[in-house]
């Protein structure tokens, strides 16, 4: 990879095509859920544009969120019903009552959880929905003219989602593969037949929808004036329970006679995990997508980028080689892998789309296919302090030491899926506690400063772009932790307190921020 520094332009090389790399700069990794609210959850509310402030006079150019969609069963944001979708649970109820569609006593009337700094998902899930309702029922969205707009640029997805809700809903949340089976596949006369049974509940989720992303582009619209760019952030695959492999199984390696998956995804065991993670997404039938240019993928893509300024995939590496597990089985231990789409999905992408800004999470075992395939799409890959120091991994753990970082990479201490900065710390042995200190030439910092001095390793180094999920700016440990994979009922609950965000962590992230020439200018 080669780079122009005047124009901040890169190529690989013998290619023609100049690609525009990421603006040098700083960001904040949080997700909306975490955000302050009264109601159970983070919203687009007033917290939300709090936080874009907060960015802003930290100087901050980047605002990192997780996956945004519907969550299910476990509330992972990467178990979505719908690729497209927004989450309901994000819509900002104060601003329902500021436009009239409800009141604060119908609000106060709920119970929104005993713990601010936790997300109260069952009160959420029980409460917020016969808000909604009320407020759908008083709406007049209809006679808006940005609905129109929203059903005319949303026409791929939007009606098949409000109807798979709708029948969600219906056949009380069951997964779709345990409806009955007119509807489960998806026969003429049951799919005219429950869209005029469901009518007004397939307007209802369409309404949701046309809420969120009213409200989500005022956020980010709000944000960009700020001079912060969006980075979102999409898996690679999709929820089985979802609308998309419903409304679309011949995208999926599905059983036509049942349409339950024959392999599903997961990656294989490591020096992490002796029996692997078993995810269960079906896998793509990428022979399908390559004889229709990818369309599917282009047309996600393309929404994408109308949601966000910047794209994590997730996964990344699965587009190279794909671990694909026999359904059925309870664990990754069986499984193999097998080729993906490579470069040939991202050039189809971008005949259609042009170059877009796409961040590459290519995490966990790395093949020299894979760099090659990072290196050829021209997007930065990702670098991670926490894995620089792993005593069971060190041939690896080489290229995470902020040293080695190229400047076409972006830098995390650590993502949703590790631990603090301070719970690792508190969890690596003795001897990695000595090579972190090493490194750092430094045998005396107290272990509550530690990590200031590991952020500004990564935010010194040559990434352009550098990115710290809060929670180890403000020095928690793993009680703050959004997920640990291959867990379920504790994961993705972590919220942040309004009275937080103090005066002295703004200063102290603008101090660092401006120190290492990462500045947002705006």
């Amino acid at each position: 990879m080669v780079k122009d520094k005047q124009a901040g332009i890169c190529r690989t090389e013998g290619d023609t095509n100049m690609k525009t790399m990421l603006e040098r700069g700083a960001g904040i990794l949080m997700p909306v859920s975490s955000l302050p609210s009264p109601y159970g959850i983070g919203t687009f509310g007033s917290a939300a544009y709090d936080f874009v402030d907060f960015l802003k006079k930290a100087r901050q150019k980047y605002w990192q969120v997780l996956p945004v969609g519907p969550t299910s069963y476990g509330d992972s944001p990467y178990q979505s019903f719908s690729a497209f979708a927004g989450n309901p649970y994000f819509i900002d109820l104060d601003t329902l009552v500021k436009e009239g569609l409800l009141t604060q006593d119908e609000i106060n009337a709920c119970y929104w959880g005993d713990n601010p700094t936790q997300v109260a998902y069952d009160a959420v899930f029980w409460y917020r929905f016969p808000l909604l309702k009320k407020a759908y029922a008083r709406s007049e969205y209809r006679e808006e003219q940005g609905y129109e707009k929203f059903c005319m640029d949303s026409w791929f997805w939007l009606n098949d989602y409000a109807f798979y809700m709708a029948l969600k809903f219906h056949f009380d949340n069951k997964e779709w593969l345990a409806w009955p089976e007119d509807i489960r596949f998806r026969k003429k006369e049951a799919v005219e037949s429950y869209r005029e049974e469901l009518k007004d509940e397939i307007d209802f989720w369409k309404f949701l929808q046309y809420k969120f992303y009213q409200q989500w582009g005022k956020l980010r619209a709000y944000a960009n004036e700020q001079g912060i760019s969006i980075i979102g952030d999409i898996p690679i695959y999709v929820a089985l329970d979802s609308a998309d492999v419903w409304t679309h199984p011949e995208l999926f390696l599905l059983d036509e006679e049942n349409l339950t998956p024959i392999k599903v995804a997961g990656v294989p065991p490591d020096a992490f995990s002796e029996t692997g993670q078993l995810w269960g997404n079906p896998l793509y039938r990428w022979d399908y997508h390559r004889e229709t240019g990818y369309q599917w993928w282009i047309s996600r893509l393309a929404h994408c980028f109308r949601l966000y300024d910047v794209v994590r995939i997730d996964h990344f590496r699965g587009f190279d080689e794909y671990y694909s597990i026999p359904y059925g089985e309870t664990s990754a231990v069986n499984g193999h892998w097998e080729k993906g789409p490579g470069i040939d999905l991202f050039r189809k992408v971008e005949q259609a789309l042009g170059w877009k800004q796409v961040i590459a999470e290519d995490l966990g075992y790395v093949t020299d296919s894979v760099r090659r395939l990072v290196q050829e799409s021209g997007f930065p890959g990702m670098k991670v302090l926490e894995f620089a120091f792993d005593s069971r991994d060190s041939g690896c753990a080489n290229d995470y030491l902020p040293h080695n970082y190229t400047e076409n990479s972006v830098a995390y201490t650590g993502t949703h899926d590790n631990e603090t900065l301070a719970g690792w710390w508190k969890s690596i042995t003795p001897e990695e506690q000595k090579m972190v200190r090493e490194y750092l030439c430094d045998q005396y910092t107290p272990q509550s400063k530690l990590g200031k001095s590991l952020i500004s390793l990564i935010l010194r180094s040559r990434s352009v772009l550098c990115v710290i999920p809060m929670q180890d700016y403000m020095g928690l440990d793993n009680r703050s932790r959004i997920n640990k994979p291959s867990t379920v009922g504790t994961n993705w609950k972590w919220r942040l307190a309004k009275s937080d965000l103090t005066e002295d962590l703004k200063q102290e992230i603008h101090g660092m921020t401006l120190r290492y020439g990462r500045m947002n200018w705006n």
